[in-house]
């Protein structure tokens, strides 16, 4: 029987390795977790060495730690190191570190012809009105979205498609945010604000999954999660996973005034 090949992108600098076991491992138990499928892990990190890195599935590819929000902000950039590879995969996903599969993910979860690129709305904005989205707002980003334009706000930690459209993303994507670099200017939310434009300009293209896809560790929503988003602050908090000290954002921020 002929398998699809699904292509699972993965980064994991600094401390972030702590969350990989478990994500590889809900990952095998949970999500498309049949004859039919492949997977192949690509995780970018710096680490010495990895759990299963031996495995023929898992491929290791050296990142360095960026600071943040760069980390984020250029992972189109990325992406792009292990892209003629990705070009012989049928799927390709993108999983944020910290989450985990907690329940089956079966053929649901992929594109189709019409709608050959996954999104999942965002959880923090489930049942809110589009005036509550936090769109970027600045006309001097190519994220800026007007203020009559969207219907849903997209969560950045999980995006996927077939192959020829998600690599499609990941090239314009990394164009806009380099532009926005030359021009100084940087996006409200980072990647999450370059996604929710493309998502608009792409608006056919997009096969709409809900906040059970992502859905935050503690939180009271009216569904039971199917991919947790693993809470940070049981593993030390963000500053502690990125090696970074308590001024980085005040730092990072004064840069690109």
């Amino acid at each position: 029987m002929q398998y699809k090949s699904i292509a699972i992108l993965y980064i994991a600098t600094g401390k972030y390795t702590i969350f990989w076991k478990e994500f590889y491992e809900s990952s095998e138990k949970y999500f498309l977790n049949n004859n039919q499928y492949e997977k192949n892990y690509f995780v970018f990190t710096d680490a010495d060495s990895i759990e299963y890195e031996n495995n023929p599935r898992i491929h290791k590819i050296y990142q360095e730690s960026i600071a943040w929000p760069y980390i984020t902000l250029d992972r189109f950039s990325i992406f792009q190191k292990v892209r003629h590879e990705l070009e012989n995969m049928d799927y390709i996903y993108f999983f944020n570190a910290n989450m985990l599969f907690v329940q089956p993910i079966t053929d649901e979860i992929l594109p189709t012809t019409e709608t050959p690129l996954v999104l999942v709305k965002h959880p923090g904005y489930f049942n809110k009105k589009r005036s509550k989205f936090t769109y970027d707002s600045n006309k001097n980003s190519l994220a800026y979205i007007l203020p009559n334009e969207g219907l849903y706000y997209f969560m950045g930690g999980l995006n996927g498609g077939k192959k020829v459209e998600y690599l499609a993303l990941i090239d314009e994507l990394k164009r806009r945010i380099d532009i926005d670099k030359i021009n100084k200017v940087m996006a409200l939310w980072h990647d999450e604000s370059h996604l929710n434009r493309y998502a608009i300009d792409q608006s056919n293209a997009i096969k709409i999954l809900d906040a059970s896809y992502g859905y935050p560790e503690g939180w009271k929503l009216p569904f039971k999660p199917k991919i947790m988003i693993r809470d940070k602050t049981k593993y030390g908090g963000h500053n502690f996973l990125r090696n970074e000290k308590s001024q980085w954002k005040t730092i990072l921020r004064s840069l690109w005034k």
